[in-house]
């Protein structure tokens, strides 16, 4: 379905790269997840990388909500860890996510993947397991970057989100993003 080359997952050498200050000018944490996540939820942010989303996550589900940042790379939940010493956070968990698997048990009621569906091989298993781990009601925002996603490439996966029983609906704008908003059912 994608070329090889959108499998590729992004390397911790680059992790700088994802978070900047230039970067919250075009997209604000607290500005794309304040509409999804309240004070005492539990949410995922999957595939959470050097955490440009995690900490804001932490701040929105508040005490005694809970966010769970989940990566396939050491280094990244290192860099995630050094900031949640950095900044005296106590709501965050870090999970290292297993090879085509996302391994957690515990329930979200938002989940967010963004950048990295584009790098899952195999994108269904990935949206079951998602459906599995959201609880009733859950949203999951989906955002992939439109310079490696073409828009035929994001149809294809939304066909695939189709599938796997997932409610959809348009997702946010976001700068230099595709969106889709699901809803488990």
């Amino acid at each position: 379905m994608h070329s090889a080359r959108n499998h590729r997952i992004c390397p911790e050498e680059r992790a700088g790269a994802l978070d900047t200050n230039l970067r919250k000018l075009f997209q604000n944490p607290r500005g794309i997840l304040r509409p999804y996540i309240k004070t005492g939820m539990t949410a995922l942010d999957l595939g959470c990388g050097p955490g440009y989303f995690t900490i804001e996550m932490s701040r929105l589900a508040g005490n005694p909500g809970k966010v769970i940042a989940a990566d396939l790379q050491d280094g990244m939940l290192g860099i995630v860890r050094q900031k949640i010493k950095k900044y005296g956070i106590s709501n965050i968990e870090l999970y290292k996510c297993g090879e085509g698997r996302i391994g957690l048990q515990e329930k979200a009621d938002f989940i967010l993947v963004f950048w990295m569906l584009h790098e899952i091989p195999d994108q269904q298993a990935f949206l079951l397991e998602i459906k599995t781990l959201l609880n009733p009601g859950g949203k999951v925002l989906i955002a992939e970057p439109r310079f490696h996603v073409s828009k035929n490439d994001f149809k294809k996966s939304i066909d695939i989100i189709h599938r796997t029983g997932f409610e959809t609906s348009r997702g946010p704008g976001i700068f230099f993003s595709r969106t889709i908003l699901l809803k488990n059912s």
